[in-house]
């Protein structure tokens, strides 16, 4: 169970002291805090659900917090007003928490979530590197891998696999990215043909330069993959955000695959993404700068007069864009 926001209003504890004799007193209150403040008992743990695995509360507010207290030998209570209380997230377990007891829990709404996306900070565990799929359009070599240092995107166009592959439309971000790279060294001493190149896409299931402002992911795997040859890097992106990386001298082995759809299905169906044009002037700077690019027109969807409207983009587009200074093209259904 998640809850977003707790506000308890004018909560009020209240603590008995009750004097048997000069020498010893019993201190008891209504919900155990001095008993635990005294470590005389350990703080009650609720046991975990059938259903859900625990629960965590994002954010609790406590308003006009007051406090009694009650002697034996007094009998006038004491009132004390404490000021307002504000709680981070805590949960009902001990020690950390896997990321997936939030990200993957049931019952959530990736519409509305998307509306106010929330960031989960985790550590990536095996398996950090996954091979591509066969149906892919790839280079000619069979060491082809895909990695997630981020999960969810920060678009939410129409027709996205990730609504379907994850239950929450929030993002998680790994902090552990050392050890993704480390799985790639690894499988660079081993792979599956020597005599070809490893290729690596690091933007699968999210859009790391759209978040370049915000973390510098993409900034960071530039950096890492100089000085291994045998190694290409695919960021794709439907991004307007090139001028965040342009100060970087291009690499050859990095691609920057852009997503470009006709304007008619970016306004229906991308409607989060940066438009169409933005893409293309972002397209015409990385090429004017030496970066290798890729344009990526994924997915052809069969629209009402998709052929025409497929026909007419096509000629825009290189018209716009030189097709020689292109790396290559790939096309999704």
């Amino acid at each position: 169970i998640i809850i977003e926001n707790l506000k308890i209003l004018d909560p009020v504890i209240n603590i008995n002291f009750k004097i048997l004799d000069e020498k010893e007193e019993i201190i008891d209150d209504n919900i155990g805090i001095l008993k635990n403040l005294d470590n005389k008992s350990n703080p009650k743990i609720y046991p975990k659900k059938i259903i859900d695995i625990n629960f965590l509360v994002m954010k609790m507010k406590l308003n006009d917090f007051k406090i009694n207290i009650y002697r034996s030998d007094i009998k006038k209570e004491i009132n004390f007003n404490l000021s307002n209380i504000n709680f981070a997230p805590f949960g009902n377990e001990k020690g950390y928490q896997h990321y997936k007891d939030i990200f993957n829990r049931i019952g959530q709404d990736f519409q509305s979530q998307k509306l106010s996306m929330k960031l989960i900070l985790a550590k990536k565990t095996d398996p950090l590197l996954y091979p591509a799929s066969d149906m892919i359009q790839e280079y000619n070599t069979p060491n082809v891998y895909y990695i997630t240092p981020v999960l969810n995107c920060l678009y939410n166009c129409d027709y996205c696999f990730l609504q379907g592959m994850y239950n929450s439309g929030n993002i998680v971000v790994f902090v552990n990215e050392d050890d993704l790279k480390n799985a790639i060294d690894n499988k660079l001493l081993d792979p599956l043909d020597s005599s070809k190149p490893t290729v690596v896409s690091i933007s699968y299931n999210t859009d790391l330069l759209a978040m370049e402002n915000i973390f510098p992911l993409t900034r960071n795997w530039i950096t890492y993959i100089k000085n291994k040859p045998n190694l290409i890097i695919e960021i794709r992106t439907k991004s307007a955000l090139f001028s965040a990386i342009q100060d970087i001298k291009p690499v050859k082995n990095i691609i920057l695959s852009w997503t470009l759809s006709p304007a008619t299905i970016c306004n229906k169906y991308e409607k989060t993404a940066p438009p169409l044009k933005s893409r293309v002037k972002n397209i015409k700077k990385a090429l004017d700068l030496g970066w290798s690019v890729r344009l990526c027109f994924d997915p052809i969807l069969l629209v009402d007069n998709w052929y025409e409207d497929y026909s007419k983009f096509l000629i825009t587009i290189f018209n716009e864009i030189k097709g020689e200074k292109i790396r290559d093209i790939t096309f999704g259904v």
